[in-house]
């Protein structure tokens, strides 16, 4: 398969469930290049309609296999002008997390460009071994970070919803890392009602053991479900085919990830760790 840029190093699919809500706020788009998944804030109409501008402001990059980081940037400025657009018709705020991946060319090179506001996540499956690349931009994290409570506080904490980033609010751009490729990895892009009843360790174990990446995808739904998942849920899984960024690669401007073999960077996120299955 090719587009246009060259053949197709990726491959991906999503899936999702309302869980114990009457209706689904959340959104994806797991279409080449693009694997991302958008939780929307705001109640019914502005909640959905809040996810589906950040997918749409993203829909201009599929089947573009030329897209280098900077397109990606510019659709996350897209996606703050849509739902700012999304608060003016709904007549009060609105907003959603933006979470995911898009496979780039950057130094002559692919890569996956991890781009991440507000609490969903992207994980890294690689060689057995489970990683979070996103830091969740949430009360609790910042509670975790400063040490005042552990990770597993974190998990039961009054504050453990309040989100302190969004597409939608005034703060501008996306925290990004540019992720080298290597074949049979595996990205793991989630809403925060997946990571609410399942465990990193369940996450890892369901990834490594399941098959296609929409196998993948709606067993891990499943699973949140079956758990008793009481937001949305949604997953989108993205699979490395060939690929294979040069190590020597120059990923400036942007901030390589990981940084060291141990798959720790600079960051002060507590909670990021391997995780086996």
């Amino acid at each position: 398969m090719s587009e246009r840029g060259g053949p197709v190093w990726h491959v991906g699919s999503g899936a999702t469930d309302t869980g114990q809500r009457k209706a689904n706020e959340d959104a994806f788009l797991a279409q080449a290049p693009v694997y991302i998944v958008s939780d929307g804030m705001g109640g019914h109409y502005a909640g959905a309609a809040a996810s589906a501008a950040v997918v749409d402001a993203f829909a201009v990059l599929v089947d573009d296999h030329a897209v280098v980081p900077e397109q990606v940037t510019d659709a996350v400025h897209r996606a703050r002008f849509g739902v700012a657009e999304v608060s003016a018709r709904a007549g009060g705020e609105s907003g959603a997390t933006l979470t995911g991946a898009v496979a780039v060319t950057h130094d002559g090179q692919p890569w996956w460009f991890v781009i991440n506001v507000g609490d969903s996540r992207v994980y890294s499956l690689d060689g057995g071994v489970m990683a979070q690349i996103t830091v969740d931009h949430s009360r609790v994290q910042e509670l975790v970070d400063s040490g005042r409570i552990t990770v597993e506080q974190s998990l039961v904490h009054p504050e453990r919803n309040i989100i302190t980033r969004a597409i939608g609010d005034e703060i501008p751009g996306c925290d990004a890392w540019l992720v080298p490729a290597r074949p049979g990895m595996r990205l793991i892009v989630a809403s925060d009602g997946l990571m609410k009843p399942l465990s990193d360790a369940q996450i890892a174990s369901i990834a490594s053991l399941a098959g296609t990446p929409e196998d993948t995808a709606r067993r891990l739904v499943d699973a949140a479900v079956e758990a008793g998942a009481q937001d949305n849920v949604t997953v989108v899984v993205a699979d490395t085919l060939h690929a294979t960024t040069s190590p020597h690669a120059n990923a400036s401007p942007w901030q390589r990830w990981p940084v060291g073999d141990d798959f720790e960077d600079d960051t002060t996120q507590a909670s990021r760790r391997k995780v086996a299955p």
